[in-house]
This record gives C-alpha cells, structure tokens and sequence, in this order.
C-alpha cells in the first residue's frame, strides 16, 4: 500500500469529482403521500410499472396500499417481491427478465436499502441490456433509467438519493458497486408512517447506518460546505430523534426526522465518499450475511478511535455544532465530548459490541478485501494498514476465538 499514491489519486478525484453533476431527487415527504404515487405516473403517462419489494413486506401487508391506489387508478403493476437482503446478482437478473417480459416502463423501489439497491441493479441492467456485474465500477451505466420512485420503509441507508447501487456476488464472497448519477431516482418519498412498525433492533441499525454515513462524509478529504451542511442536518435529526424513534416506535415525528436524516446523510455522502466503516462492514455482509447497519453499528466507534489522532479538529467542530460541549473548551476535550456523545448513543440503542459470526481465520481475509475496498477509492482521513484492520476485527470477535 503506497499512501503517495493513495493520496495522489484522492486529490486528482476531489476535483474531478466537481465537475460531475449529481441530481437530487425530488422530495415528497409527510404521512400519507402514497396518493402521490399514481399522479406522478400518470403525468409521466407511464403503463406498467415494476414493483420491486421484499417478502416480508408482503406478508405484513404494508405493500398493499400502494397496489390498492394503482388497481383504483388502473395502473397496472408487477411485484417483484424475491428480494433479499443483500440483493446477489441473480436475484438482479430474474428482476430484469420479469421487468422485460411484462413490458414496464416504470419502477417503485417499496423497502429498505437492499430493495431500492437491487432495484436500481434492474433498471441500469434493463436500460444497457447488460449483466448487473458487467455494469460494476464507475460510470458504465450513462443511460437514463426508467422513471423511478423510491419508497423507503427503513430510515438508514439513504439509496433514494444516492448515485451507488450494492450488489453481492455470491460465487466470490464479495460485494461490488454500481456507481453512476443515472443511478439517482427521479423521486423518493418519505412517508413516516411506513416506518412506525419497524422493530426495535432495525431502527437501531438502520439509524446507526445513517449516521456512518454523515459522519464518514463529514471527515471525508471530499467534504465541501454543501456536504457539511447536509452531514451536520443528518446528525442533528439522528442525534436527538434515533433514541426517541428507538424508545417509542410511534412517534411519527421522530420517524419523519429519521426518513429526512437518511436522506441528507444520503445526500451528503453520494458527493463526499465513506470511509473505513463501510469498508470493513461491506466484507462481513459478503461473507457473513450481517445487516448492514448492525455492522456499521458495531465497528462505528472503533474506526474513530482509531482516526481520532488525524481527526482532533473535525470531531471538535462536530461536537461544538452539535452543542455536545462548550465553544471555549480544549479541542482535544470538544473531539473526546463527540466520541461519547457517539458511545453513549449506542449503548442507548443496544447495539451488540462483538459479531458472533466472526471467526479468527477469517480476519485475515476480510483485512485484505477492507483495505483493498478503500485504497485510493475512499477519502479517508486517516489510511489504515491490514494489520490494523486486523487488529480492529479481533477486539470484535470474543464469541469465537478459535
């Protein structure tokens, strides 16, 4: 690992990344928006439109609202509801041929992260007429996508706004990335009110995620003031909303400023970059199947202990914007009053502090791809070698020490 070069090409993109225009969805936001949804189709004189959702939301019943509004509006629709979380390459593949064979010409991504992931995998794999894996890396899409909705149900990962769709493949034990601004919804709508029967624990992983994603665009080298604005919004409604969200699932304020939360973390990421966080979660979600936001959740306070040393200033400007310590204090003191305010979130949410999963024989491996991920890819504040990354993974696996 040269950190010259690391370096190098991080400050060759950070320009280059100014020049390449990012849309923002449109926003529908509030309780009750799903009317919306067949207005926006029919001004878009759409006939068919690809529903792309999970099982469980089937089950529960929360999808059919939506198809209800349709079926009033004769709108026809195809559920595609084999989505899993982390969507793998076939799954991507049936959607498309279903896609394909009905004849659509419109999608809604109803579901969390992995849903509107995989839906994007579709879209992109139907308009190039190209495997999902073929598409992986930057900019291999440039082709407008079907008109898109995003409907999260999760407040966390924020891919109704974002420009990056991430796919497993199973065969390698790995996940890649589909990066490029067609990727970007033409609308997502925030309803708070799909979010109120969310479990306890998947509020508390999926916020978690959120705030990952804030925080790593906030110390990223990427960071612009626009990024900034959008990562402190982020952290402001997850800070004093996720415990609320957590300890009362519903409160439809606390879900409503969670669903914008994601969004601007969203927002501000898809500009400034990740870090480390989802380096290292990417690998035990390939291999391990872990949810996202439980592994983003575990590894957060880790990965900023360790930036801490390079990282003094920008946490003491988040713990002072964030009104965690007073102005005039030592900075070393302000960045420390960012770090517990972060470890006592966490603890509040009760977020598991080891993967039972994780075996020592793997850490090893899963190092190797982390740092590999991040290397000259990711603006982190801080590089990080593979024994470091390996030492990080053993202080989080006590279940299975052998």
């Amino acid at each position: 690992m040269n950190p010259w070069l690391h370096n190098f090409v991080i400050y060759v993109r950070k320009y280059a990344n100014k020049l390449i225009r990012i849309p923002l969805p449109a926003l529908v936001t509030g309780a009750n928006h799903l009317d919306d949804v067949s207005e926006l189709l029919q001004r878009h004189d759409k006939s068919c439109v690809f529903i792309a959702t999970d099982n469980g939301l089937m089950q529960l019943g929360l999808i059919k609202p939506l198809l209800t509004l349709l079926e009033a509006k004769g709108i026809n629709y195809y559920v595609f509801d084999q989505i899993t979380p982390d969507p793998t390459i076939e799954i991507v593949e049936q959607g498309k041929a279903h896609f394909i064979d009905n004849k659509c010409d419109a999608i809604i991504a109803f579901g969390g992260g992995s849903v509107i992931d995989c839906a994007k995998g579709v879209a992109a794999s139907v308009v190039k007429n190209k495997s999902i894996a073929a598409l992986a890396g930057l900019f291999r899409v440039r082709k407008k996508l079907p008109y898109f909705i995003a409907i999260p149900t999760t407040a966390g990962t924020g891919s109704e706004t974002t420009l990056v769709a991430v796919i497993t493949d199973v065969t390698k034990q790995q996940k890649f990335t589909v990066i490029d601004p067609c990727l970007v919804p033409a609308v997502a709508l925030l309803d708070p009110v799909l979010t109120i029967g969310l479990p306890k624990q998947i509020t508390a992983e999926t916020g978690i995620d959120a705030l990952t994603h804030a925080i790593e665009s906030y110390l990223s080298k990427h960071a612009t003031r626009l990024t900034k604005q959008y990562s402190l919004q982020a952290m402001k409604g997850i800070f004093t909303s996720l415990p609320l969200a957590y300890d009362d699932g519903s409160n439809e304020k606390a879900r409503h400023e969670m669903l914008l939360a994601s969004y601007y973390a969203g927002a501000a990421f898809t500009r400034a970059s990740i870090g480390y966080v989802h380096a290292i979660a990417h690998q035990l979600g390939a291999v391990y199947h872990i949810p996202h936001g439980r592994a983003n959740a575990v590894l957060l306070s880790h990965v900023l202990e360790f930036s801490k040393h390079k990282s003094v200033e920008k946490y003491a400007e988040l713990a002072v914007s964030l009104g965690f310590c007073d102005k005039n204090e030592n900075k070393k003191l302000q960045a420390q009053a960012f770090l517990t305010r972060v470890n006592s979130l966490i603890r509040h949410l009760n977020i598991p502090i080891y993967f039972e999963q994780l075996r020592t024989k793997d850490i090893p491996l899963l190092a190797n791809r982390a740092i590999k991920e991040a290397y000259c890819d990711y603006p982190v504040p801080k590089l990080m070698s593979v024994m470091e990354c390996q030492a990080i993974l053993h202080k989080l696996c006590n279940s299975h020490p052998v």
